[in-house]
């Protein structure tokens, strides 16, 4: 598996604050179903945790995936906007969760789960593919004019359509004022944390007091392996204020060490592991030199699809992910086109060449790249445009 070079850099040195047997051994009393795992789920949540810029009060939990780490950040802050809604309900005024109009489907899910219902969620436009934080500034402007209590705000950090990146300062600075709880999707694109090119694109994290995050996405790992950071694992444990005294132990209103009181899942498959033998294996500077050469083959890509007569880009990459058009003779008008490259996809994913998903950016048809594979190489990006090139012909 190709990553630059074949030197494991050595963990951070905060992993090893605390050593492994010395965690388990701590927290043998009050974690007896999985104590290894447990402790070393923590060690990762800490550290993920301080990469985000948060302090020794952070805490989270590994989830199934993003949607899971976005779901039960959104009941978290439900639990602080609403602290009876446990028991109670949410009542008739369900509070606003306000969003950018390229969120993942995660957080309307979500929405509706939660039982705030869709027409309580807040769709903030887009510039340039990432939530505007000009026009957020008006919307939470004008739900306080109406009295409507704000329950999040949620930004994107690696949108799926795009890999674009919300401003996660400007947009951590209208919340904090405000007192507004931040989740930040962060499923693909909070991995550029380990990346010494693209961590300034995380900018602002620390202002968020929720991070999704999925090293299945961009660390080397299968599915599945999420995660969800908080920057206070208070907020986490009031998520899920049940009892279960033949399972939960611990004294009343003093935190465990034990990650079931903090998990929508019971029963959980000890994900975190693969994600410490990935660490160990490649390292934290292995993993980001991969972050890095992924979106370097991407921007390789829309070089090469900017000299193509005909191909258009639609956006320039910020990540891996890249959309683009085929054109054909340019002749064709804009419904034609999207006739074309949605028939285009399909053809080339049956010839086996290779495989590509599609999407729709401004109301167009678009082809869709996620470089993922690390042993994609240069020549591999020559002979997709090729490949679509010679499947289009043959379609004419």
């Amino acid at each position: 598996m190709y990553l630059g070079h074949q030197v494991s850099a050595p963990l951070p040195a905060a992993i090893w604050t605390e050593s492994l047997t010395g965690a388990i051994n701590n927290s043998l009393a009050v974690s007896e179903m999985s104590p290894a795992i447990t402790a070393i789920e923590r060690q990762l949540i800490r550290w993920m945790a301080e990469l985000a810029g948060y302090g020794v009060e952070a805490g989270g939990t590994f989830t199934s995936g993003g949607t899971e780490a976005t779901f039960t950040a959104l009941l978290a802050a439900r639990a602080r906007a609403l602290p009876d809604a446990w028991e109670n309900g949410i009542g008739n005024a369900a509070p606003a969760v306000v969003y950018g109009e390229n969120a993942h489907y995660a957080v309307t899910r979500a929405i509706g789960e939660l039982g705030i219902g869709l027409r309580a969620g807040v769709v903030v436009p887009n510039r340039d593919f990432r939530m505007d934080a000009e026009a957020l500034n008006r919307a939470l402007e004008d739900l306080a004019r109406k009295g409507r209590q704000i329950m999040a705000v949620v930004a994107t950090a690696g949108s799926t359509p795009t890999g674009s990146f919300d401003d996660l300062e400007s947009i951590g600075q209208l919340c904090e004022a405000r007192g507004i709880w931040l989740h930040v999707d962060g499923a693909h694109g909070a991995s550029a944390l380990l990346s010494s090119r693209h961590r300034h694109r995380m900018k602002g994290i620390e202002r968020a007091r929720s991070i999704a995050w999925d090293p299945h996405k961009m660390m080397l790992l299968p599915l599945s392996a999420g995660m969800l950071v908080v920057r206070e694992e208070r907020d986490i444990d009031q998520a899920f204020l049940q009892r279960a005294p033949y399972l939960f132990h611990g004294a009343e209103n003093q935190p465990v060490p034990d990650q079931g009181v903090r998990s929508f899942a019971c029963s959980r498959r000890a994900d975190a592991l693969k994600a410490w033998v990935a660490l160990l294996r490649y390292g934290a500077d292995g993993i980001g030199e991969l972050y890095d050469r992924l979106c370097n083959l991407t921007s390789e890509l829309y070089g090469l699809i900017e000299q193509h007569p005909s191909f258009e880009t639609f956006h320039a990459p910020e990540s891996n992910i890249l959309c683009f058009r085929f054109l054909g003779d340019g002749r064709s008008d804009d419904a034609a086109l999207d006739l074309l490259n949605k028939e285009l996809r399909e053809r080339f994913n049956r010839s086996g060449v290779g495989w590509i998903t599609t999407t729709v950016l401004n109301g167009r048809r678009v082809l869709r790249v996620t470089i993922m594979n690390p042993r994609t190489r240069a020549e591999h990006l020559q002979r997709l445009l090729d490949g679509l090139s010679a499947e289009a012909g043959r379609m004419a």
